[in-house]
């Protein structure tokens, strides 16, 4: 018999000062069996980084060539496709021929440190890439919040994270690599 995912519920207030956009959000996460607390905390925070009404998460783990997160632009094109953790250099180039915007969202400690440096010189030339990096400490401090049913709130200014709940708080900032 195979393992289901587990759901999780948040009520995200995003309140983003960099893009004026200030909304809530009740998200639904179906955390893989093989994913831990952390990459689902970061997929929340690539979220929030991210929030608009046309972004969802999609089905990541579980299906590949799938990103962690799009948004579909009105068109009917992919407007974002945002990946989190460690891609290889060949599913960031087919993401970055198929959306417009592409997003990479690093985790992992050192070990981003070595994917960087085996990919920087490969998708350097995608003018449509971001790259964030997260680091460890960050990452373990994202997976503390993890609940069941979690009440998030989060402030972003000038690249600046403040995350939290009613009793803990988190100050992030992803380091930007690339974009």
């Amino acid at each position: 018999m195979a393992l289901k995912a587990t759901i999780f519920k948040a009520e995200l207030q995003v309140s983003d000062l960099d893009r004026h956009y200030y909304n809530s959000h009740s998200l639904t996460l179906a955390r893989h069996p093989s994913e831990t607390d952390e990459r689902m905390m970061v997929r929340l925070l690539a979220f929030a980084l991210l929030a608009s009404a046309d972004l969802a998460f999609g089905r990541g783990l579980s299906t590949e060539d799938e990103a962690d997160l799009l948004e579909t632009a009105p068109d009917g094109t992919l407007a974002t496709w945002v990946d989190v953790g460690l891609p290889d250099e060949r599913a960031i180039r087919r993401a970055c021929h198929r959306a417009r915007r592409v997003v990479v969202l690093a985790y992992g400690g050192k070990a981003v440190d070595i994917w960087w440096q085996q990919n920087q010189g490969a998708v350097a030339p995608h003018a449509n890439l971001t790259v964030l990096r997260l680091t460890a400490d960050q990452g373990a401090a994202l997976a503390a919040l993890a609940a069941r049913t979690m009440k998030l709130q989060c402030t972003i200014q000038e690249g600046t994270v403040w995350l939290g709940d009613e009793s803990s708080h988190l100050e992030l900032a992803p380091e930007r690599l690339q974009g």
